[in-house]
This record gives C-alpha cells, structure tokens and sequence, in this order.
C-alpha cells in the first residue's frame, strides 16, 4: 500500500508521519531502515526536515499471519522450575516466528514442552526475554510467569542479567579491550548494522578479553552490557577483526572450514525473580566449533 503527501509544510519526516497517521514511530523508523519510506524518490533519514512540496511514498508490507502452533522439536533444558527455564539453544534455530521463518522455531518448540509461559511479549513470542541469533548457539532465558519476565527484563536493562559469549575472530588480539558506539542500520547494506552516529542509532558497548591467541586467529570473551541487534558482530567487524565464519560480516574464511559463525552464549548469570538468589550457568563450546580450536 503506498500513501502519498505533498505540498507540506517543514517539519521532521518521522514526526510528520506519526502525526498524520495511526502508524508508531518504531514502526516507522523500521520501515524507514527497510527502504520503505522516499521523499521524493529517495530513501532520507528520519530526521529528514520536510520542505514545501516534498512528497513522500509510504509503502506498507502486506500483514502476514503466522499461527504459532507447539512442535516436537528436541529442546536441551540446562535448568527449570516453575518461574523460568533456561535452554541451551541449538545453532541454526531460530528464536521466534517471523515473516520469513513461520515454523520450526524456539518458540514452537517451547509450546511443545512448556505448557506455562509469560504472555507478556504475545502469541509470537510468548516467554522470550532475549534473542539469540539463528546461528548463535548457547544459553537463553525463557520466562514461565508474567512477574518473572518482568523481573529479567529489568535486569537486562539495568545490566546486572550477565551474559557472556565466545568467539573466534580473524586476526591477532593480545589485551582487553571495549568496544562503545552507536549502532544502527548499515545504510549501503540494509542486512547489516554497523557503527553511526547517536542519531541513527543505539548505545552500544561490549567488552571482549583474551581467552587464547592463535598464529592468525584469537578466541575472545565477549560481555555484554547493552543488547543491541548484531551487536557483537557489528563491533567486531567495526575494529576490522569479524568472526569466522560470518559471512555477513566479512569473517569467510578460506582456511577454517565453517557452515556457521563461531559465536557461542556460553554462560549466564542473574537473580531469579522470587527467590533472590545469585544463579550462574555455564556451558560447554560445542563439539563442532571445539574440533576448529583443536585443529588451530
């Protein structure tokens, strides 16, 4: 559906927008990084400052319904009690449905085995407090009751839900660093996000030790401290130093042989919800992505 304006007057593209329809504005600015607003032809930012006679194209994706239905998809559950799970997630899974993967998810899975989650995030992500990357292996929280996903995603904002990954990236690192920055969409390729400016993007910082140094390769510990889409990805392509095996990312490489990116969410720590206590899990680097740091 395409919604025209013209003869306006000036004022901020995403505001103008909000103003003359029902539309949020985190759907417009989605719609905006997808390419799906112009003015006058052209895809501008959302700050854009509309001008007398600037027309502007608005194109909304056709509404697809995705029926969320339990499946029998083999689920590795480190911890349960009647508060929360937590899941060590296969590599190639996808979390929850989307418009471009509608079965097979974590999700699905999770309808199957669970018969109790929160409903705080909807039918489509019932019980998700946090997303992990289809193939981004490692451990996740899911939230059984509305009160205990209202506590973790507290956690997760005021960054005391530790999280922690594993990564092998191309090239050799030997001190601790951070990386901090604003991250948004990649304008020259919409896939990706990348490092901008504080006005087209988030907050973001991740910082990464040293577990192993390789002749051309290093093995990181990376700690999140904000959750922002491809973070790591991005921060480590940003310092020129992908993951191996990203292939969105630059980290293709010629000498490991990998169908997947080498990033791995090995340990989690947070306070549950009722209890109060401390609870800490870690977990082992799969088999598959063990066997490349045996052959290096």
């Amino acid at each position: 559906m395409i919604i025209k304006y013209s003869n306006l007057d000036k004022a901020r593209l995403d505001v103008f927008i909000a103003q003359q329809t029902k539309l949020t504005r985190s759907y417009i600015k989605t719609l905006n990084d997808n390419g799906n607003i112009k003015v006058n032809g052209k895809v501008q930012k959302a700050g854009y400052m509309l001008s007398s006679g600037d027309e502007i194209d608005i194109i909304l994706p056709e509404v697809q319904t995705i029926d969320t239905a339990p499946e029998d998809i083999p689920l590795d559950i480190v911890y349960e009690d009647d508060q929360l799970v937590v899941i060590n997630k296969q590599i190639g899974l996808v979390v929850h449905p989307c418009n471009t993967t509608k079965t097979h998810t974590l999700v699905n899975a999770l309808m199957y085995h669970i018969k109790k989650l929160s409903a705080i995030n909807g039918v489509l992500r019932p019980g998700i407090v946090h997303r992990l990357d289809k193939d981004t292996g490692g451990l996740i929280i899911v939230a059984k009751t509305d009160e205990a996903h209202k506590a973790l995603s507290a956690q997760l904002k005021d960054k005391t839900l530790n999280r922690q990954y594993k990564a092998l990236i191309k090239g050799r690192i030997t001190k601790d660093f951070d990386v901090v920055g604003f991250i948004g969409r990649n304008p020259k390729n919409r896939q990706q996000m990348a490092m901008v400016g504080e006005t087209n993007g988030k907050y973001s910082k991740t910082t990464f030790s040293i577990d192993k140094v390789y002749d051309h390769y290093t093995l990181l510990n990376c700690k999140l401290w904000t959750g922002r889409t491809h973070q790591i990805r991005a921060h480590l392509k940003s310092i020129g130093h992908p993951i191996v095996g990203d292939s969105l990312y630059g980290g293709t490489d010629k000498t490991i042989k990998l169908n997947t990116q080498f990033l791995f969410a090995y340990k989690l720590e947070f306070v549950h919800p009722t209890t109060g206590k401390t609870l800490c899990f870690t977990i082992q680097i799969p088999e598959n992505l063990q066997n490349i740091l045996n052959s290096l």
